[in-house]
């Protein structure tokens, strides 16, 4: 069912201090940041050859994310997304095998302008996991 890994997801407390790690210090691709309204998040992603590193910053008070950063100040990781064809079909089988889909269960637009959903973390090894179809 998941296929490659698209992302990992690091909570970070300053977005452009991290930008600026992985941009200057490591050399890599870092895009402009992108406000998530809808999620509560501003996000940069840096881009490598196999994957990409999702940098996170709360997007106003009623972020979900917050809590996270008042948890852990330094941040840390916040979640592991993995890409399925079909979220729908995804989202019904996981359903069906007794895992938590956080929310509503229905996707929302994502940072990829693509539909995704987060699983419980009590239901993924203690990982937050994002599913996005593509």
């Amino acid at each position: 069912m998941i296929g490659n890994l698209n992302h990992i997801a690091i909570v970070v407390p300053d977005l452009s201090d991290a930008s600026n790690l992985y941009r200057d210090q490591f050399g890599a691709d870092v895009s402009d940041e992108i406000d998530l309204p809808d999620h509560g998040v501003t996000t940069v992603f840096v881009n490598l050859p196999n994957t990409k590193i999702e940098l996170l910053h709360p997007l106003g008070d009623d972020s979900p994310i917050a809590r996270f950063l008042e948890n852990n100040p330094d941040g840390g990781m916040h979640h592991l997304c993995y890409e399925v064809r079909n979220i729908d079909a995804a989202v019904e089988a996981l359903t069906l095998s007794g895992m938590r889909v956080l929310g509503d269960g229905k996707p929302k637009i994502g940072a990829h302008d693509k539909p995704v959903v987060f699983l419980h973390p009590k239901d993924g090894l203690g990982t937050l996991i994002e599913l996005e179809q593509v």
